[in-house]
């Protein structure tokens, strides 16, 4: 009954129509009591406990459907269906919908039965009127347990729910303070390991000449410390990992690869125009030069969603000194036209416009951080002859 409530219900009318039908051949065999052809009972009985079969599903449908029919079911005296349909009825509303409802109910099921029995007064009444407030009295009863014992049930799982809830918050919780210590520890293997290797690179070059010895003892100290680092390196990384990350690693691209991926935008249907200088790329720390490709990447993927038909993008990437220059621009409708009012298009023209703070998405966030992390700059917003830009300059040379 209660993996599947249909099927329980489905039982209860099958009971309660064999047993009207049971009535009615008993009734047909008795000659002094007229009884209505078989094709009006059939259809009738049927219709009177159809309805029990969705009292769960749709407890107020039914049970006023089942009031509805039980009126010509009873004005027939076909049998007792209607009767404990209309108790089974007052039972499902209080549990499944309400006591409110569960009230109106009772009471426009005494409002029909009165009518009824006014109509056509049967033998007994009072008697038949001291059972149905019996009856209906105990049906109340017992969906006011059942109810009761219902919301308790509902409450408990909800509680659980709750702590369920509360206990992967926890986790979460107490993962991330975790993470953030192995990153402090990552933090001290990498401050200390670099600063001997610098200490005993200098002592190195400095006893080169005079003092052989010493400075293979320093390279020598070198080496171990940097093996020593980057299998504590190996083994912090692996803990912070994402869980269940089963992906393969592979190498990380660097500012070398800006032409493959500015033909991969081509191919997407963004012509693009590279011009790197010619030794814009020379002697790049690993770090920048990833940063420099990973803002271009952000930037011609910007382009491409938002720039719209037509787009074109420039991509200039040069040598400053110590810094390396990135400006990516595009002529294309995207964001650019969203946040220049149509109005100042003739003024932009003679001026340059004043630089927006542009929140951004996740991807200009990241390209911030990637600036940050190198003491650069980054700057986002209408470019001056329209579209937008982007534009980056990153340290060459990392602060000590």
């Amino acid at each position: 009954m209660r993996a599947h409530p249909m099927a329980g219900d489905s039982l209860i009318a099958v009971v309660l129509l064999l047993t009207d039908l049971l009535f009615y051949v008993a009734a047909v065999e008795t000659p002094e009591v007229p009884m209505p052809p078989w094709y009006v009972v059939l259809p009738l009985d049927i219709a009177m406990v159809a309805p029990l079969v969705f009292r769960r599903k749709a407890p107020l449908w039914s049970a006023y459907l089942l009031l509805l029919i039980g009126i010509p079911h009873g004005a027939l005296e076909l049998g007792a269906a209607s009767a404990f349909a209309l108790m089974i009825s007052i039972y499902s509303v209080l549990v499944y919908v309400g006591r409110k409802q569960g009230l109106f109910y009772l009471l426009a099921t005494f409002v029909v039965s009165g009518v009824q029995m006014w109509i056509d007064p049967p033998e007994d009444m009072w008697v038949l009127v001291i059972i149905g407030v019996f009856s209906a009295a105990l049906c109340w009863t017992l969906g006011e347990f059942a109810g009761a014992r219902r919301a308790y049930h509902e409450e408990v799982e909800a509680r659980l729910h709750l702590l369920e809830t509360e206990r992967d918050q926890a986790t979460r919780i107490a993962v991330g303070e975790e993470r953030g210590r192995i990153a402090r520890e990552l933090h001290d293997v990498v401050a200390h390991a670099v600063s001997v290797m610098v200490v005993q690179a200098d002592g190195a070059s400095y006893a080169v000449d005079g003092n052989p010895e010493m400075a293979k003892r320093a390279l020598q100290t070198i080496s171990e410390t940097g093996r020593g680092a980057l299998a504590e390196l190996r083994r912090l990384l692996d803990v912070l990992r994402s869980d269940g990350d089963d992906e393969p690693r592979v190498p990380q691209p660097d500012a070398s690869a800006l032409t493959d991926l500015a033909d991969r935008i081509r191919q997407a249907g963004v012509p693009v125009t590279l011009a790197i200088g010619s030794d814009a790329l020379e002697g790049l720390p690993a770090g920048v030069s990833l940063g420099v490709y990973r803002i271009v990447q952000e930037s011609l993927t910007n382009t491409l969603k938002h720039a719209g038909q037509g787009a074109q993008a420039e991509v200039l990437v040069r040598r400053e000194k110590d810094v390396i220059d990135v400006r990516v621009t595009d002529d294309g409708a995207g964001r650019a036209k969203q946040l220049v009012p149509a109005a100042t298009k003739t003024a932009s023209q003679a001026a340059p416009p004043r630089k927006l703070s542009v929140p951004g998405g996740n991807g200009l966030i990241g390209m911030r951080e990637r600036a940050n992390v190198f003491g650069g700059t980054l700057e986002v917003g209408p470019a001056p002859g329209g579209g937008w830009q982007v534009h980056a300059r990153l340290p060459v040379r990392l602060a000590t």
